[in-house]
């Protein structure tokens, strides 16, 4: 994942603080008597990497058995693969044949509604769309709507017209990425009507675009798209952040977390993800599964 990529030599120079909670994440998690129980569902976007035999998949393993070997180690996948076209039926329940039935796909829509029909005429296409969904059953998990880039404040009827054509039970998201959502607009009222329907918002942390970390939840759960620099010293220090962030959602009542780890090489992305589920464990005592990773030569990898 490339967007908001910037060079090595200018991370130290970014400010990777977390903004405070948004308006929207105060007025929908507030101090609890008894916390909720939060659904925590974690991982990265693609589960076909031959460089994870050996690191996060046990040395021989075939691409047949990735995905397998894949959900033994995480419980869920952003499957931003989708957004480039809908697998077959039978392609899905292969899938799901190869993971527990606890496990997740958070499905992405794809190109052809979002960028190429822009969600207008497209009532065809979303309904193969939501045809697909269906295949997954109980592995369906989050779904997300990431916008075309340059669909703005201007578009807010739009986009509000095409969420009123789905599902009230989809559990779903939209990512916002163009700048006038950002520049004063952040009370905007489609964050009222997100709220108003449960949707969520995604949140995206990556260097080059600080305002897509805006912090707002619309609803009790949450979904974060973390981009990594390869495991440069701030990938570390921000992952703290979130640990110490989530800490305060999860006394305030958050439901669910969703957050996927991409880098701009995915090989390091299970180094930095085991090492945020170990931070989230011992800072909270979280019943999370903790992947076990490998080195070239087969014995386990510690972090910390």
């Amino acid at each position: 994942m490339d967007f908001g990529k910037v060079e090595l030599k200018d991370l130290l120079n970014i400010d990777f603080s977390l903004p405070a909670d948004g308006v929207y994440t105060k007025q929908v998690l507030g101090k609890v008597e008894v916390k909720q129980q939060c659904r925590f569902n974690i991982g990265g976007a693609k589960w076909v990497r031959p460089d994870w035999v050996g690191v996060l998949y046990p040395k021989g393993t075939k691409s047949n058995g990735y995905l397998t070997e894949y959900s033994k180690q995480f419980n869920s996948i952003e499957m931003n693969a989708m957004f480039y076209g809908l697998p077959s039926l039978k392609t899905i329940e292969g899938w799901r044949a190869a993971v527990s039935d606890d496990f997740k796909f958070c499905p992405k829509f794809t190109k052809q509604l979002t960028h190429e029909k822009r969600l207008k005429n497209c009532v065809d296409e979303l309904d193969a769309f939501l045809l697909t969904l269906d295949a997954f059953g109980n592995n369906l998990g989050s779904v997300f709507l990431a916008l075309n880039p340059n669909m703005g404040v201007k578009d807010e009827k739009l986009i509000v017209d095409f969420i009123d054509l789905l599902p009230n039970e989809l559990n779903l998201f939209v990512e916002l990425r163009d700048e006038s959502w950002f520049n004063g607009n952040i009370n905007h009222s489609l964050f009222e009507y997100l709220k108003s329907r449960d949707v969520g918002m995604v949140i995206t942390d990556t260097a080059g675009r600080r305002d897509c970390v805006h912090m707002d939840l619309t609803n009790k759960h949450a979904f974060i798209r973390f981009v990594g620099n390869d495991l440069h010293e701030t990938d570390y220090t921000r992952i703290n952040d979130w640990v110490s962030r989530i800490g305060r959602w999860l006394d305030a009542g958050l439901e669910e977390l969703n957050f996927f780890m991409h880098q701009h090489d995915e090989k390091n992305t299970p180094v930095l993800l085991t090492y945020f589920i170990k931070k989230l464990i011992s800072n909270y005592s979280l019943d999370i599964k903790v992947p076990r990773l490998y080195d070239d030569n087969g014995p386990e990898l510690t972090l910390f």
